[in-house]
C-alpha cells in the first residue's frame, strides 16, 4: 500500500491533484482574509493562512493581482443564482425576487466586491469580470420587466441603480442602515418609480 502511496505521490496525476489542492487553499485563504475585512492582504498573509511557502503563492499566481482576478472569477459564480428560474409567473414578483436575490448577494459578497472594487482600477482581468457581471445582472432584469418600463430609459436606468451594489454598499455601510431598513428603502422606492 505504501508503495502505491509513492508512486502517487511522483506520478504527474499525483503531482497535479497536489499542486491543484494548494492553489484552491492560496485562493480559499484569500477569500478567508477578505472575509475576515482585510482588503489588501499579502502574499505573506495569504501563504501563512494556506500554509503553503511564499513561492508556492506565486508559483500559482505570477502576482497578487491575478490572485485578485481569481477570487473575483470564483465569487461570480455566486451571481448565477439570479438565472435560476422565478417562483412567480408575473414580472412584478419576479421584480421582488429579483430584489431578494440581490440583496442576499449583496450582503453574502460585500467584503469580497469591495476588495475587488479597490483593485479593479490596477486589473484588466477585474476590470472584464465586473464589466461581465453588470451585463448580465442588466439583461437579467431587463429580460423580465414590461416594454413599457424598459422603454422609459429615466425608468429603467432609475431601477437599475436602485437595484445595484452600489446602493446597497451606500445604504449599509455609508449610513449604517440594518439589512432589513436597507431592504425595505429599496423596495419602497422601487415600488414608487413602477407605480
Amino acid at each position: 500500500m505504501e508503495l502505491v502511496a509513492q508512486q502517487d505521490r511522483g506520478s504527474p496525476d499525483g503531482r497535479r491533484r497536489r499542486s491543484e489542492t494548494s492553489r484552491d487553499k492560496i485562493v480559499e485563504a484569500m477569500l478567508a482574509l477578505v472575509a475576515e475585512g482585510q482588503i489588501t492582504p499579502s502574499a505573506e498573509q495569504v501563504a501563512i493562512r494556506a500554509e503553503v511557502g511564499l513561492r508556492s503563492v506565486f508559483r500559482h499566481f505570477k502576482d497578487m493581482e491575478s490572485l485578485y482576478a481569481e477570487m473575483t472569477a470564483r465569487l461570480s459564480q455566486h451571481y448565477q443564482m439570479w438565472l435560476v428560474p422565478f417562483d412567480s409567473g408575473d414580472w412584478r414578483g419576479q421584480l421582488d425576487e429579483t430584489l431578494d436575490r440581490r440583496v442576499s448577494t449583496y450582503e453574502r459578497l460585500m467584503p469580497f466586491k469591495r476588495a475587488g472594487d479597490a483593485h479593479r482600477h490596477e486589473s484588466a482581468a477585474i476590470q472584464a469580470e465586473h464589466a461581465r457581471t453588470l451585463a448580465l445582472m442588466r439583461a437579467r432584469l431587463k429580460s423580465l420587466l414590461p416594454d413599457h418600463i424598459t422603454g422609459d430609459d429615466l425608468v429603467f436606468e432609475t431601477l437599475d441603480l436602485l437595484l445595484s451594489f452600489e446602493t446597497w454598499q451606500r445604504l449599509r455601510v455609508e449610513q449604517h442602515l440594518p439589512a432589513s431598513s436597507a431592504r425595505a428603502l429599496v423596495k419602497t422606492q422601487v415600488d414608487r418609480l413602477i407605480g
